[in-house]
Formats: C-alpha cells, sequence, structure tokens
C-alpha cells in the first residue's frame, strides 16, 4: 500500500536546506525508495515548508530512512530549522489520478456510437492539436471535434489503453485501435475490412485541468495499406 509522509518544518535558511537536499539525493542516487517528493512554501508565512514525499510501501520508506546518508542529512537539516520538524505519517486510502481519468474518458467517448458530445468539459477551446500525417495543426475545440467525427463517420472502432502514464501535467497514452471501415475516408469509399493500428498520444493539461494540447503518433501508412491504398502503387 502507498506509503507517504509529511514533514513539516519552519526555516529561514531554505537555500542551504534545498542545497543538502540536493547533495542527498546525488549521494543516495539508485537506493533511494522515494518516488516522488514535494516541497510547498506557505503562502502566508515564507517560513513554513512542507515536504510531502510519497513512498510504494511503509517499508520502503523504512529502508530509505534506514540509509546512513538519510540519517545525516536529517541532521543537517534540523540544525537549519527554526525548531524539530514534525512528522506525520499516511497510508494511502484513496489515490485518483484526475488526468489519466480524463484521457480515459475522451478515448472513451470517441469510440461511443451516436452524437458526440461537445467535449467542452475535457478539451479547452483553444486546444492546439499536433498530428504528423495533417499539414497544419488542428487549434480550437470546434476543428478538433470536426476531426473526431470524420474519424467516426469513417469507422466504428473502440480503444484498448495499454499504458497510462501521468507526469505533472502530461499524460502519456499508448493504445491500440480496432475498427470496422464503414464510410468515405481520405477518398476511399468503404471497404468493410477490418482493420487496427497502434500509437501514442502525449496530453497536456492547463491550468483549466482540461486538456491544452495533444500530440498524435499513429501508423496511419499501415491503415492505408489494410484500406487497400497502396495496391495500385504497388502495380
Amino acid at each position: 500500500m502507498t506509503f507517504v509522509q509529511l514533514i513539516d518544518c519552519k526555516t529561514s535558511r531554505f537555500d542551504e536546506m534545498n542545497r543538502i537536499m540536493d547533495r542527498w539525493v546525488e549521494k543516495t542516487r539508485g537506493r533511494r525508495t522515494a518516488t516522488h517528493d514535494v516541497i510547498g512554501r506557505d503562502r502566508s508565512d515564507a517560513s513554513h515548508f512542507i515536504e510531502i514525499v510519497e513512498f510504494p510501501s511503509y517499508e520502503e520508506a523504512m529502508r530509505n530512512s534506514n540509509l546512513p546518508e538519510t540519517d545525516q542529512v536529517f541532521r543537517e537539516m534540523v540544525a537549519l530549522c527554526d525548531e524539530m520538524p514534525t512528522f506525520v505519517d499516511l497510508e494511502v486510502v484513496r489515490d485518483e489520478q484526475l488526468y489519466t481519468d480524463a484521457v480515459r474518458r475522451l478515448f472513451g467517448t470517441l469510440a461511443t456510437a451516436g452524437e458526440l458530445p461537445p467535449l467542452n468539459d475535457l478539451i479547452a477551446e483553444g486546444c492546439h492539436s499536433h498530428d504528423p500525417v495533417n499539414p497544419q495543426d488542428t487549434i480550437g475545440l470546434d476543428a478538433i471535434r470536426r476531426e473526431y467525427r470524420m474519424w467516426r463517420d469513417a469507422f466504428d472502432f473502440t480503444f484498448t489503453i495499454e499504458d497510462l502514464i501521468e507526469q505533472g501535467d502530461r499524460v502519456c497514452a499508448r493504445w491500440t485501435w480496432d475498427a470496422t471501415h464503414k464510410g468515405e475516408f481520405l477518398g476511399i469509399p468503404s471497404t468493410g475490412r477490418r482493420v487496427g493500428m497502434s500509437g501514442m498520444t502525449l496530453f497536456r493539461f492547463g491550468e483549466d485541468a482540461k486538456i491544452a494540447e495533444t500530440w498524435w503518433q499513429h501508423d496511419q501508412l499501415g491503415l492505408m495499406e489494410q484500406l487497400g491504398a497502396l495496391d495500385e502503387l504497388e502495380r
């Protein structure tokens, strides 16, 4: 079970403390067990800092604490604090990855039959979509919805998300796409063929927690081959 430790301290010498932490990171590289570390400063008190450290489990946190470098850096940091730091140990009982949930919702919505929803709860009005198969970026929610409708009019399809990784304001999805060609696509009449491709999409979220930018990578050449579009070129 994920374990989180909160370290609450007051110091007027944060720059010095920061340098100590940098040295600890360097000395323990490859051996420390923390997976995420965030330090926040109190907006109402510039000397008040809270560090949030995440570990895969309590046992891994104890392994981290038992490193000799950890004990040394703790003593050095305490010496820079205005008072003794306090610690809160937390077993995580609920963990929501809100950006990854939004990405899952988008893929699910795109693959759902019927009228395409407005998507304004997921995508920002000024969103930029980058796709190497398009000569220009698709800019704006309305233009992005038109592009999505073009795919939906041409295919009945499903997405399978193989991997979903969130870091900061970005989410990367690796997916596979399985479809039936039911309508005209880039000048190719409906073939009724079952087709598929794999790809990756990087999503950047804005301050409003909506998708602000996307980068698509997919095997469109392979798709065109499956649709028979390359047959004439091979003759």
